[in-house]
């Protein structure tokens, strides 16, 4: 492991890096990346968690979405719809002051969402999606049929400013430069109590809690603070030589799709028109 030092997860070159052999492990998953271990006993719960900052105020287009997994009723899932109010007082019932706080920091509804994951599925377990995920096909059943965490692994071409398709991304030529390689945080599927939303609640407190009044979403709460969760993990599991509790999703797109033409998306809803302040 001396390509990936203690503290590396911190550095976006080799973090990328990182998350990109796990990848080529993953495709040799019998030998290389062997999933389960003595301390996975738990199952992921049919726990569905989602959020929408203001219930009173749910557009159509985002309501035709979170109306998409209603089907999961049937399969005995248990719905969590959580908002502002009730996400602040969740965390102040289940946490203690620095959560509590840290959460209040949290200037946009996007962070707060991101924070609002890590709490309830660190606590209770379940399959956190967002809001403007559709649900697709049958093939969620793969995600609950043991107790690791899941989530799913993207890339970014920095030159077309866009992202590599889901499918390139398992190509064991695909060139590296000028690419980031990370995971989402939507989907995560997971336990409760797993360590690796443990480190990302802390690690993401502990920024909110710092000195800077406008963190970065990406880094203090979303994808960039999940990933760095997850890549310290893996990388103690490597060296203590224990099985991966986690895998990363080959094919969430044929579960699910993100509706990118929706009406928030023009405003200060869609996090990416947050301004600096």
């Amino acid at each position: 492991m001396d390509s990936y030092p203690v503290g590396f997860e911190d550095d976006d070159r080799l973090r990328s890096a990182f998350i990109r052999d796990l990848t080529l492990q993953q495709l040799d998953r019998f030998t290389t990346f062997s999933i389960g271990g003595p301390t996975q006993s738990a199952l992921v719960p049919k726990t569905l968690i989602r959020y929408w900052h203001d219930p009173n105020d749910v557009p159509e287009d985002v309501r035709a979405c979170l109306d998409s997994w209603d089907r999961l009723g049937d399969e005995g899932f248990e719905f969590r719809m959580f908002n502002d109010v009730s996400a602040a007082a969740y965390i102040a019932d289940r946490y203690g002051a620095q959560e509590r706080d840290a959460f209040a920091r949290c200037r946009h509804p996007a962070m707060r969402c991101d924070y609002l994951r890590m709490c309830v599925l660190l606590a209770e377990g379940g399959l956190y999606v967002d809001a403007d995920d559709v649900l697709l096909g049958g093939g969620w059943k793969y995600i609950f049929h043991d107790g690791a965490l899941k989530v799913q692994p993207l890339c970014y071409d920095i030159p077309s400013s866009g992202m590599v398709p889901a499918a390139e991304i398992w190509r064991r030529d695909l060139p590296t430069n000028g690419r980031i390689f990370y995971v989402n945080n939507d989907p995560i599927a997971a336990p409760a109590d797993h360590p690796v939303l443990q480190r990302a609640l802390a690690r993401s407190t502990e920024k909110l809690l710092g000195e800077d009044r406008f963190p970065e979403i990406q880094s203090t709460t979303g994808p960039g603070n999940f990933t760095a969760a997850l890549a310290a993990h893996a990388r103690n599991l490597m060296i203590a030589g224990t099985p991966f509790d986690f895998e990363l999703l080959h094919d969430w797109e044929a579960i699910a799709e993100t509706r990118w033409q929706l009406s928030y998306r023009g405003d200060a809803r869609n996090w990416r028109n947050m301004g600096s302040r």
